[in-house]
């Protein structure tokens, strides 16, 4: 039985040291040298003070502001310890009630605007968390956004126009407006 328990016992500890310590040093030491703003959350501070992450929503609900998709996380919204699948069916009674109330809610917050509702400024993402519009929710309230501010409406299209990414490596993925920064350029628009 000592044949057999000790290599046993000194491979678990070996593989422990190398699976468990060296290789996730090794890896995040190498990405910490190549990629030092992802590595640390991609936060976002201003003035010094952290204001965000570009990779998770945040519940901005000042009509001065853009809003970003609704967010499924709880206790808090946009909560990234929660993230998860809280996705409703189409037809589930309370994904059609939560719709109507968050489409009642920016027609009340918009009166003029009688533009179709972009799906994403109503339904959360698949984690809760997705801090992106896709640029027809941003476009969608631009109007409002400049009002709120004293803006002209073309300078805030225009902001939203350079603040939109296009597909990942040109074909992965959709256009999307992040709305931490999209939001900051409004901040520093005079």
């Amino acid at each position: 039985m000592k044949n057999i328990l000790r290599p046993a016992l000194v491979l678990f500890v070996l593989l422990t040291a190398l699976t468990g310590l060296l290789y996730p040093l090794v890896v995040t030491g190498a990405v910490k040298a190549v990629f030092p703003v992802q590595a640390a959350g991609s936060i976002v501070e201003r003035d010094g003070v952290v204001i965000g992450s570009t990779l998770i929503g945040q519940n901005f609900s000042d009509p001065k502001h853009f809003w970003g998709r609704p967010s499924a996380t709880s206790p808090m919204a946009y909560n990234g310890a929660a993230s998860g699948g809280a996705n409703q069916g189409p037809l589930n009674p309370a994904l059609v009630d939560a719709v109507k109330g968050r489409v009642e809610a920016l027609r009340a917050a918009d009166p003029g605007n009688t533009a179709p509702v972009p799906v994403d400024l109503v339904t959360a993402s698949a984690s809760g968390l997705d801090p992106h519009i896709s640029p027809a929710a941003a476009s969608y309230q631009a109007a409002r956004v400049a009002r709120e501010r004293g803006l002209q409406p073309a300078q805030v299209e225009q902001l939203v126009a350079s603040h939109t990414e296009g597909a990942l490596w040109g074909f992965l993925g959709e256009a999307r407006v992040n709305v931490l920064a999209l939001n900051m350029a409004i901040d520093a628009a005079k």
